[in-house]
């Protein structure tokens, strides 16, 4: 069986739909996007390839600052990966790629709900109590509906500080 090679890429407006497909197929897990929103923030996406499909994507968010920017946080958001693919490594070279292009930025820290906070602490990421997060909190979880309260949800809260 042949091995197939994976390149991670900036998505452009042509992967909008394959981004939606892999985001949609992973309702309980990766928070629904329109395919709208994705178009919008398209600038903002990874895409991972391999020789014939896109097997992955991921995309962040900076999150939103008073003022000057003291402790400026950006959040992963959005990886998915084909469940065919999803030992081959996708998911950890998408984070990866995300982390080095949100360094760019010099933010205080990257933030990331999960429901895998194994494969975010291979990364890095340290485990932190919601309540800490609150900017996120206000920001993405306060018009979920999947659950009634951030604090019921049961994603993990989780930062990688770059100010230490």
């Amino acid at each position: 069986m042949k091995k197939e090679k994976h390149t991670i890429r900036r998505a452009g407006f042509e992967d909008a739909e394959k981004i939606f497909d892999l985001i949609k197929a992973f309702p309980k897990e990766v928070l629904a996007r329109p395919i709208s929103d994705i178009v919008q923030n398209i600038d903002r996406f990874l895409v991972c390839e391999n020789d014939t499909d896109i097997t992955g994507t991921i995309s962040w968010k900076i999150l939103p600052e008073i003022g000057r920017p003291k402790n400026p946080s950006v959040e992963l958001q959005s990886l998915a990966v084909d469940p065919d693919h999803q030992t081959e490594g996708v998911g950890s070279s998408l984070i990866k790629a995300a982390i080095e292009q949100i360094m760019i930025l010099h933010p205080a820290q990257c933030v990331v709900l999960t429901f895998t906070p194994e494969v975010f602490a291979k990364h890095g990421f340290k485990e932190v109590p919601k309540e800490t997060m609150m900017h996120k909190l206000y920001a993405g979880c306060i018009n979920c509906t999947k659950y009634d309260s951030p604090f019921t949800c049961p994603e993990v809260a989780m930062v990688l500080d770059y100010k230490d």
